[in-house]
C-alpha cells in the first residue's frame, strides 16, 4: 500500500482564523509554511492524525498539544488521540476535547485508523505489530541505535518521517535542536546531582567554595548540546573544556562562552589530557542519523579520577564512550572502571511538561503540511521533509542508516541532496 496521499474531502470549506506564530512562517532555508487561512480555502485533504501515549520507560512528553489538535482540525483533519497521553505533561483529555480532538481509549484505536501518527519516542516493540502499510510516523526513531527497530520497520511498510535527520539549506536540524539544548542543560544538572557522594560519586560541589577549587567538566562536542552544557556549567562556576573539531564553531564560541569556559581543538591527545582532569565528563557529538563517533575508549577509564561520572548524551545514537550502555530514569546509573556513567536515552522525557512544549512548538508547522500535502507530495514540495524520510515502502532512504546497517539505499529523495 501506498503511503497516504491527498483524499477528497466532503466536509465544507471552513475559514479558520490563523494564531499569529503560524501565519506565514517562513522555514529556516526559505521554505515557507502557508498560513492555516489559506490552507484551510484551498484544502483538498482529509488525513486522520494520531497521537498514541508513549510507552517508552520515564517517557512523560506527548507528541501534540491542544492548539495542535485545534490547528489540525480547523485545517480539516481529524485528531484521534490516546486516552491520558498527556497527562505527563499536565495536558488533560478535556483539554485536548474542547479543541476538536477525539479522545480514544486504546493504542490499537490510535494505530488501526490514523494515516499519520505523531508521537515523541521511537516504537517500542510493543507497538510494532501496530504499524501497517501506507501509514507515516512523525517522530524520533535514531535508528543507528538499534537494527532490530531498524528492520521491524523496514518490515511494516510504514513511511518512518525521522524528526532527528529534518535539515534545513542551511543544515540545520530544527526538530532536534530544542530536546538538545533541554539535554544539554540537564546534563549538567544531572552530572551535579550524580557528583555527590550519596549517589556514589566524587563529593564535588560544581563551584567549589573560597579556597577549594571547583570541579572541572569536559565537555566533549561543541553544537547544541555541548554549548547549552558549557554555558549551564559556566553558571555554576565550574572550570569548562569545551572541544570540537569544527574552528569555526569554536572561534564563534570564544566569542560568546564566559572566561572559564576554555574552547578547544578535539584530537586523541587533547581528549585524554581533558579526561584525566575532569570530574563530569559531557558525551554530546552528533552526526546526523548516523551511529556516534566513539570519542573515550574503555582503557581511556582509567585515566580518569576515581568516581567521576560521564553523562553520555549521544546514547541515543549508540554512545561516544565504549564503556555505555542505555540507561532509564528509574535506574540512571551503573559504575564500570570505578567511574559513574549516565546514560539515559531519553533525558528530556523527565521535565515533560518543558520538553512537550519546545518540541511541539517546531513539529507542529511541518505536521500541518505532511497532513495538508500527502508525505509523497511534501517531500518532493520541501527538502527537510525528504532528507526526515529514513525509510519508505520497505526501502531505506537515508543513507547514514543504510551505511550503519550496511543495507541498500534507495535514491528516491537524492534531489533533495542537489
Amino acid at each position: 500500500m501506498r503511503p497516504f496521499a491527498i483524499r477528497r474531502s466532503r466536509q465544507p470549506v471552513r475559514r479558520a482564523l490563523s494564531p499569529v506564530p503560524l501565519k506565514g512562517t517562513m522555514f529556516s532555508g526559505g521554505d515557507t509554511l502557508a498560513s492555516p487561512v489559506s490552507v484551510t480555502r484551498c484544502r483538498k485533504a482529509h488525513v486522520i492524525v494520531g497521537v498514541p501515549k508513549e510507552v517508552k520507560g520515564d517517557e512523560y512528553r506527548v507528541g501534540l498539544l491542544p492548539v495542535g489538535a485545534e490547528e489540525l482540525t480547523r485545517a480539516g483533519h481529524q485528531v484521534f488521540i490516546q486516552r491520558d497521553a498527556g497527562e505527563g505533561s499536565g495536558l488533560f483529555d478535556e483539554e485536548y476535547a474542547a479543541h476538536g480532538a477525539t479522545i480514544v481509549d486504546t493504542a490499537d484505536e490510535v494505530y488501526g485508523q490514523a494515516e499519520l501518527i505523531v508521537k515523541v519516542k521511537e516504537p517500542q516493540p510493543s507497538e510494532w505489530p501496530l504499524l501497517r502499510a501506507g501509514q507515516a510516523v512523525f517522530t524520533y526513531f535514531h535508528f543507528a541505535a538499534d537494527r532490530a527497530l531498524t528492520e521491524a520497520v523496514l518490515a511494516s511498510g510504514v513511511t518512518a518521517v525521522a524528526y532527528e535527520t529534518l535539515r534545513d539549506q542551511r543544515g540545520r536540524l530544527p526538530l532536534l535542536t530544542p530536546m538538545s539544548e533541554v539535554a544539554g542543560r540537564m546534563s549538567i544538572q544531572e552530572g551535579a546531582k550524580f557528583l555527590e557522594r550519596p549517589q556514589m560519586g566524587r563529593g564535588i560541589l560544581l563551584g567549589g567554595v573560597p579556597g577549594v577549587e571547583p570541579a572541572h567538566i569536559t565537555v566533549l562536542g561543541a553544537g547544541i548540546v555541548g554549548a547549552n552544557a558549557a554555558r549551564i556549567a559556566a553558571g555554576f562556576q565550574a572550570s569548562v573544556g569545551l572541544l570540537d573539531i569544527n574552528m569555526d564553531r569554536l572561534r564563534y564560541l570564544d566569542d560568546v562562552m564566559p572566561p572559564n569556559v576554555d574552547v578547544l581543538f578535539s584530537d586523541r591527545h587533547t581528549i585524554r589530557d581533558q579526561l584525566g582532569r575532569a570530574d563530569l565528563v559531557v558525551g554530546s557529538v552528533l552526526i546526523p542519523g548516523a551511529k556516534a563517533p566513539r570519542l573515550v575508549e574503555r582503557e581511556m577509564l582509567g585515566l580518569m579520577k576515581p568516581r567521576s561520572v560521564i553523562i553520555d548524551v549521544a546514547i541515543d545514537q549508540g554512545g561516544c564512550v565504549e564503556t555505555s550502555r542505555p540507561t532509564t530514569h528509574s535506574d540512571p546509573i551503573f559504575i564500570e572502571g570505578d567511574v559513574v556513567h549516565y546514560c539515559v536515552t531519553n533525558m528530556p522525557g523527565a521535565v515533560g511538561r518543558t520538553s512537550t512544549y519546545a518540541l511541539c512548538n517546531v513539529t507542529l508547522p511541518w505536521a500541518l503540511q505532511i497532513a495538508n500535502l500527502g508525505i509523497e507530495p511534501a517531500a518532493h514540495k520541501l527538502s527537510p521533509v525528504a532528507h526526515a524520510i529514513n525509510i519508505m515502502d520497505n526501502e531505506v532512504t537515508n543513507l547514514a542508516v543504510a551505511e550503519t546497517f550496511d543495507l541498500p539505499c534507495s535514491t528516491r529523495f537524492a534531489q533533495a541532496d542537489a
